[in-house]
């Protein structure tokens, strides 16, 4: 599974893209005050596939790296989700994909054992095929949300 991470990563940006062609105003608004909006999930996830880019070009330059929370809450608020243009989003999130899809098909067999110090979901030692796979659940996981979301509108 985690060999196949670069190319449903790629497929799944893809559908992202799509539903953040809606409109505006209905991407940005929350559902509740505690749930992020479709444009804010999506800004998430492409700070999500370049904060995992750096981690898995650590995991290669250094054995076992302890690696920092991404502060993903502060994220929101400090990066200004709410007011970015969705299709910058697109853009962007179309573009951290392919860099953390490069970074994964740069790996040699014997590199998906390397490991890494992960924040989250729990502070854990992980192979690059845990951290391949959990950052694809994360891609599909925030998809559904977002379609959720849409779907409710």
């Amino acid at each position: 599974m985690a060999d196949q991470v670069s190319v449903l990563a790629r497929h799944y940006v893809a559908e992202y893209a799509e539903l953040l062609s809606a409109d505006p105003v209905v991407l940005r608004r929350r559902a509740t005050p505690q749930l992020w909006s479709p444009l804010e999930y999506a800004c998430h996830m492409r700070d999500v596939l370049l904060v995992q880019r750096e981690r898995l070009l650590a995991a290669r330059r250094s054995d076992s790296p302890v690696t920092e929370p991404m502060g993903r809450d502060d994220r929101v608020e400090h990066d200004g989700y709410i007011h970015q243009q969705p299709a910058d989003v697109a853009r962007q999130l179309h573009d951290a994909a392919l860099l953390f899809a490069h970074g994964l098909d740069q790996l040699g067999p014997e590199d998906w054992e390397r490991t890494l110090s992960v924040p989250y979901p729990e502070i854990a030692v992980r192979s690059l095929r845990w951290f391949a796979v959990h950052t694809l659940h994360e891609l599909r996981h925030h998809l559904l949300d977002i379609r959720r979301q849409l779907e409710h509108t």
